[in-house]
């Protein structure tokens, strides 16, 4: 994965607690979460499954029955490795490794989920935000990309 582009302006607001929610920042324009739906959606491989751990409407990113799987912490939940908040949160969830977690941390684009950071969960899940214009879509498609090759490896 390319290095990050820092992320502009301030972190979005976020409980400390679950349900781990973006609690602003937005996108304004509600083309951008049907566009990021549609790109990460048709990742190869990618099945959308009713959500098993997140709040009602959230869309679960799962592997299909098959599909060659990584390691315990490329996962959520069974095959699930990123799930999409509804509106109007429009945030995720993903399992990223902990390289591009740092790196997407260190950036702005991401903060660790607060069960990981009491150590209950992998310390490989993470929030990304919601992007707020095109720029930023392509950044968060990047990032879940990078969340489904951990969860998919290519096979030799």
């Amino acid at each position: 994965m390319s290095p990050l582009a820092t992320r502009s302006g301030s972190r979005p607001h976020t409980p400390p607690s679950n349900p781990h929610t973006q609690l602003d920042q937005q996108p304004s324009d509600p083309r951008l979460a049907i566009e990021l739906a549609e790109r990460i959606f048709a990742l190869p491989g990618v099945v959308e499954c009713p959500r098993r751990i997140s709040v009602p409407g959230a869309r679960a990113l799962t592997l299909a029955p098959g599909e060659p799987v990584g390691p315990p912490e490329a996962f959520l939940i069974a095959h699930e490795f990123a799930h999409l908040h509804p509106e109007p949160d429009r945030s995720l969830h993903a399992m990223l490794p902990p390289d591009i977690v740092a790196q997407a941390i260190a950036a702005d684009w991401a903060e660790l989920h607060p069960v990981a950071r009491i150590g209950l969960i992998p310390d490989t899940a993470v929030m990304i935000y919601a992007p707020r214009n095109d720029a930023e879509l392509d950044i968060v498609e990047q990032l879940v990309r990078a969340s489904h090759a951990f969860a998919r490896p290519s096979t030799p």
